[in-house]
C-alpha cells in the first residue's frame, strides 16, 4: 500500500521556486552572492556574529571539530540518543565517545549527567536539542566554565550545540545554537526549513569562522588566492541554488514554528484518549520549542518488536512513521574502533532511559501542511493498531 500520509514532506512555495530560478538565470551557481546573503540571514536571525554554510549539518560538525583542534584520543561527551552523524564525526577525528543518558520526558540529556561524565580527558561536549526541544545549555555552559577555570590552556573543554533539529528554538529569549563555541543547523527536507541538502555553523569566534570557511573549500585561504591551500580541507561547499532556497524559506521561519506548534497541540488533543501512548510536552520551562518531529512513547510493557508491529500496521494503513533513534552506544561500528574493555568508559551501563525510550518511540507524521483531518486519521489508525497488538499479546 502506498503512503498517503508521509512522515515528513518539505513545504516549497512558488516564491521558493522563483528564488531558485533567479539563481539559474545567473552565472553564479556556487560560492556566489547568495551564499553570503544566506549566511548573513542566519546571523541576523540567530543574532550570531558569523555563519558558515555547508552542504550538510554533518559537514558543519566535522569542520567545527577539526577547526577546534582537538587532539586525537581526547574524550567527547555526547548523548547516545541522537543521530549517527555525531558518532561518525567523533570516530573520523580519532576521538573517544563518552555517552550520557537522557531524560525520558524531554528526550534530551541534562547538565547533571554531563557534569558527572566530565573527566580530565574530556576536551569536547556536544549538547543536542533533540527533536527541537530546548536543552538547558546555559547551565551546561556554566558547568564547563567552572571546569575550565580549574584547567590549563591545553586542557580546556570546548562546547558545541547541535541545533540541527531546532532552528528557532529559544532559551530565555535567545536562539539555541548561540551558547557554545559554535552551534550547528541542518536544512535537510524534513527540517523546519530546507535547502534540499545543507547545513551551517554559527559562532562568535572570528578565528573559528575563518578556519571553517577554509576547511569547507579544500583548505583554501581567500587571503592567499584560489590555488593556495593553507589547510587539509574538504569539498563541503553549498551551492547558491541551495542558498537561494534557504533565504526564501528562512523569511517565513516564524510562521513555520507557529504552525508546527499548532500541529503539536492538535496531536496532543487527538491522542489523549489512547492510554498506551505518552505524549511529548507542549511547552518548555526554559524557552520555546521548535518542533522537528512529533514523537510518542509507547507504554513500558511494549517491546521493540511491539513498536515495530505498530509501525508496520500503520504503514499498511498508508501512514508513515519514524523510529528515532537507535542508541549510538550499541552501534556495530564501535566494535571496529574500540575494544570491549572500553564499554564502561563509554557509559553503557548508565543509559537505561536511552535504551528504554529507543525501543518504544514512534515519530508520527509531522510537516507544515499536515491537516487536522489527517492528524485525527493518524490517531485513529494508531489506536486501532494498538488494539490489534493487544489482542495478540
Amino acid at each position: 500500500m502506498s503512503v498517503r500520509i508521509p512522515l515528513a514532506k518539505p513545504e516549497v512555495t512558488d516564491a521558493d521556486r522563483e528564488a531558485v530560478l533567479e539563481v539559474l538565470r545567473t552565472p553564479h551557481l556556487s560560492m556566489g552572492p547568495k551564499l553570503r546573503q544566506f549566511e548573513q540571514a542566519l546571523c541576523d536571525y540567530t543574532e550570531s556574529k558569523f555563519a558558515v554554510a555547508m552542504n550538510s549539518g554533518t559537514s558543519a560538525l566535522h569542520v567545527t571539530v577539526r577547526a577546534l583542534g582537538i587532539q586525537r584520543g581526547s574524550e567527547v561527551i555526547l548523548p547516545s540518543f541522537t543521530f549517527s552523524a555525531l558518532l561518525n564525526v567523533v570516530l573520523h577525528e580519532g576521538l573517544m565517545p563518552k555517552f550520557v543518558d537522557i531524560d525520558p520526558a524531554t528526550f534530551n540529556t541534562n547538565p547533571e549527567f554531563i557534569a558527572a561524565a566530565i573527566t580530565q580527558s574530556t576536551r569536547l561536549v556536544i549538547a543536542v536539542h533533540t527533536f527541537g526541544m530546548p536543552l538547558d545549555v546555559e547551565r551546561i555552559r556554566d558547568v564547563i566554565a567552572r571546569k575550565n577555570s580549574q584547567r590549563g590552556a591545553s586542557q580546556q573543554i570546548h562546547f558545541i550545540e547541535d541545533a540541527c533539529e531546532a532552528l528557532g528554538a529559544e532559551i530565555h529569549g535567545h536562539k539555541v545554537g548561540t551558547f557554545g563555541n559554535a552551534g550547528l543547523f541542518a536544512f535537510y527536507p524534513n527540517k523546519q526549513i530546507t535547502t534540499g541538502e545543507g547545513g551551517a555553523l554559527v559562532t562568535s569566534d572570528e578565528r573559528l569562522a575563518h578556519e571553517a570557511a577554509m576547511l569547507r573549500n579544500q583548505g583554501r585561504d581567500p587571503q592567499l588566492g584560489w590555488l593556495q591551500h593553507a589547510e587539509v580541507g574538504f569539498s563541503y561547499r553549498l551551492s547558491d541554488i541551495n542558498c537561494a532556497l534557504g533565504i526564501s524559506q528562512l523569511e517565513r521561519i516564524e510562521s513555520v514554528i507557529a504552525r508546527r506548534q499548532k500541529i503539536a497541540e492538535v496531536y496532543d488533543r487527538a491522542l489523549r484518549k489512547i492510554a498506551d501512548v505518552a505524549r511529548p510536552p507542549l511547552t518548555s520551562s526554559i524557552g520555546r520549542i521548535s518542533w522537528f518531529v512529533y514523537p510518542i512513547v509507547l507504554s513500558p510493557d511494549f517491546s521493540g518488536k511491539d513498536r515495530d508491529f505498530i509501525c508496520e500496521s500503520l504503514a499498511q494503513k498508508g501512514i508513515g512513521t519514524g523510529r528515532y533513534f537507535a542508541p549510538l552506544h550499541v552501534q556495530p561500528v564501535l566494535q571496529s574502533h574500540n575494544s570491549a574493555k572500553d564499554a564502561k568508559r563509554w557509559g553503557t551501563r548508565e543509559l537505561r532511559n536511552t535504551e528504554s525510550v529507543a525501543e518504544r518511540i514512534i515519530a508520527l507524521p509531522f510537516f507544515n501542511e499536515l491537516t487536522e483531518a489527517e492528524i485525527h486519521e493518524v490517531a485513529s489508525a494508531l489506536e486501532a493498531s494498538i488494539r490489534e497488538l493487544r489482542r495478540k499479546m
